[in-house]
């Protein structure tokens, strides 16, 4: 008797390729596009950033411009948000009051970063009385009452928009410096900077190199918030008297100018006041797509296992396949 052998059919493997590597700034960057809220935000503020750095030409007129026989005018293709009561053109000023409002957001948020980033490194880098020492005097300089503190700097000193923008830094750095020090705390026990001090590394070294890099996103968020509430410090100033100076555009004193006549013309008061809730409203959108899109912990995405073969889906094709050699 012969016997002859029936082959198994072949298993067939399937892989599926894996997916290409990509770095953490581009990972966050994906994460950040699939928030619908930020995406709304960076749409606002890059419309905000065209009308500020083009103002000249997005501006139908003058904002400077007077028109007394054409005075609270109502809104209308010639005069999208109406006049005032000289006759100016609201729309214009509006466009040019973009400006202020981005100027002093991102100029304070530097200083803020200039002033409250070394502290928080150091006093958590170096410990004991330098940290005791720089958090009292952190702790001092946030027990004042922030508005309060401004409008009296802002009265002793008076000055400008450049003055304006080193008040608003000078009573906002605290936050920034906290949240320094509370990383670096966590992070100088960590195996890497363990290792880099017994490798020689010096502070200066160790801040650079290894802190710096993983602070950028917290800091990055940190800053993002921090910009709607130089905006509107900006704004309550201006339109109690003491931001800038008078006849310059700026949201905070439109709406301070069109508050007499509320009742009678509310589009004055309306435009600029939408104009500043857009603009904290994308800002605060965009920090909280930022602090989701760099946090780490909030990937969502899983690796899939690679299936090891293909499992027969029915009792009568595994006994098949599992036939033994018979005789013939």
């Amino acid at each position: 008797m012969k016997a002859r052998t029936v082959r198994r059919p072949a298993l067939a493997v399937t892989m599926d390729a894996p997916p290409p590597l990509r770095g953490y700034w581009s990972r966050s960057w994906c994460r950040l596009l699939q928030n619908r809220l930020a995406v709304i935000g960076l749409i606002v503020i890059a419309i905000l950033v065209v009308m500020a750095v083009f103002a000249p030409l997005v501006a139908p007129h003058d904002p400077a411009q007077q028109d007394l026989y054409d005075t609270f005018a109502a809104p209308s293709l010639e005069h999208p948000a109406g006049t005032d009561n000289l006759g100016r053109d609201w729309f214009s000023r509006i466009v040019y009051g973009a400006r202020i409002s981005l100027i002093v957001g991102l100029a304070a948020q530097v200083l803020v970063l200039i002033v409250g980033l070394p502290i928080g490194l150091i006093a958590g880098l170096k410990g004991r009385f330098v940290d005791s020492a720089l958090m009292r005097f952190t702790d001092l300089a946030y027990a004042f009452p922030d508005l309060l503190l401004i409008i009296l700097l802002r009265s002793a000193v008076g000055g400008g928009l450049l003055q304006l923008v080193l008040i608003i830094g000078f009573v906002s750095w605290m936050d920034t410096a906290r949240l320094v020090r509370g990383q670096v705390l966590t992070l100088r026990e960590r195996e890497f900077v363990t290792a880099a001090r017994s490798l020689g590394a010096s502070d200066a070294q160790i801040m650079t190199r290894h802190l710096l890099p993983n602070l950028t996103g917290p800091v990055i968020v940190m800053l993002a918030l921090g910009i709607p509430r130089a905006v509107f410090i900006e704004a309550a100033l201006s339109f109690i008297g003491l931001g800038v100076s008078i006849g310059t555009p700026s949201w905070g004193a439109m709406v301070q100018e069109g508050y007499g006549a509320i009742l009678a013309f509310p589009h004055l008061v309306l435009a600029p006041s939408i104009a500043i809730a857009l603009l904290l409203l994308a800002f605060t959108f965009i920090g909280d797509g930022l602090r989701d899109a760099l946090d780490p912990t909030t990937d969502t995405t899983k690796s899939k296992p690679l299936p090891l073969a293909e499992t027969p889906s029915r009792p009568d094709q595994m006994s098949n396949q599992n036939e033994l050699p018979r005789a013939a």
